[in-house]
C-alpha cells in the first residue's frame, strides 16, 4: 500500500459485518505502519544493510517514535518492519524523504515480494520491565474478525494486552487496529526468550482469549516469530 494513502479518513461502517464490530477507531494521532518484504536468500546480507540504514537515518527525522526491523525465525530473508510516527504529517514528510526512495530502490533487484505496507492506529501499547539477558523473541500476529454476531474484539484484545504485560518475561505487548479496515488487527509482542513466550501461551488468560476469539475470527490466527535485526 502506498504511503500516500490517508490513514485517518472518516470511519465507515464495515461492509459485511452487519454492525458486529461495535468499537470505533482508537483515539490518538500516532501513525503506525507494518510492512512485510521478502528477498532472495542470497541477498539477505544486502537487505539487512539496506534495512538498518533506513532505520538509522529515519531515527533522525522529526516525528519519529520508533522503528523495529525484524527477521522471521526459521525463514531467513523474510522481514517485517514496524514503524510508529507522531502523526500523519510526520509520516507523510518521512515518505517523501530521499533516503526512503533510496531504500525502496535498493532492494528492487533482489526482492521476491512487493513491499507490503499496511496502515494502523494504536489500540493499546505498553512495555514491561523484565530482567535477564539474551535475544528477545518477537511475535507478530494478524487477527481478522469476521461476521456472525456481536463481538467486542477491541475489548478482548485490550484485556489480553493488559494481562499479558504482567506475565513474566513480557517486554512489550501492542495491539494495532487497521486504519481503514477496523476488523483487522496486528498484535506485536516481545518476550525475554522462548521459554517466557511458551509460559505465556499456556496461561489461563491466553487460553481464554483464544477460546473467545475462535467463534468470531474471520480467518485462522496468523502468528509468526521474529528476531530483531541489529
Amino acid at each position: 500500500m502506498n504511503r500516500r494513502d490517508v490513514l485517518f479518513g472518516a470511519v465507515a461502517i464495515l461492509a459485511g459485518l452487519g454492525g458486529s464490530l461495535r468499537a470505533q477507531a482508537p483515539a490518538g494521532s500516532e501513525v503506525n505502519a507494518v510492512s512485510y518484504v521478502e528477498v532472495v536468500p542470497s541477498a539477505r546480507t544486502a537487505m539487512v544493510g539496506a534495512l538498518t540504514r533506513y532505520r538509522d537515518v529515519s531515527i533522525k527525522e522529526d516525528g519519529y517514535v520508533h522503528i523495529d526491523v525484524l527477521e522471521q525465525i526459521g525463514r531467513p530473508a523474510h522481514f517485517a518492519i514496524i514503524e510508529r510516527w507522531r502523526d500523519q504529517k510526520a509520516f507523510d514528510v518521512h515518505g517523501t524523504a530521499a533516503h526512503v526512495k533510496q531504500f525502496r530502490d535498493a532492494f528492487q533487484s533482489m526482492r521476491v515480494s512487493g513491499y507490503d505496507e499496511r496502515p494502523y492506529r494504536t489500540l493499546t501499547s505498553g512495555s514491561s520491565v523484565a530482567g535477564g539477558g539474551g535475544r528477545p523473541v518477537y511475535v507478530v500476529a494478524h487477527v481478522d474478525i469476521g461476521g456472525g454476531g456481536p463481538s467486542d474484539a477491541p475489548g478482548l484484545l485490550r484485556r489480553l494486552a493488559e494481562e499479558s504485560r504482567r506475565d513474566a518475561g513480557c517486554l512489550r505487548f501492542d495491539v494495532l487496529q487497521h486504519a481503514m479496515r477496523l476488523n483487522h488487527f496486528t498484535v506485536i509482542e516481545a518476550w525475554r526468550n522462548q521459554n517466557a513466550l511458551d509460559a505465556h501461551a499456556a496461561t489461563p488468560h491466553t487460553k481464554a482469549y483464544r477460546d473467545a476469539l475462535q467463534p468470531i475470527s474471520g480467518s485462522p490466527l496468523d502468528e509468526r516469530l521474529y528476531t530483531a535485526v541489529e
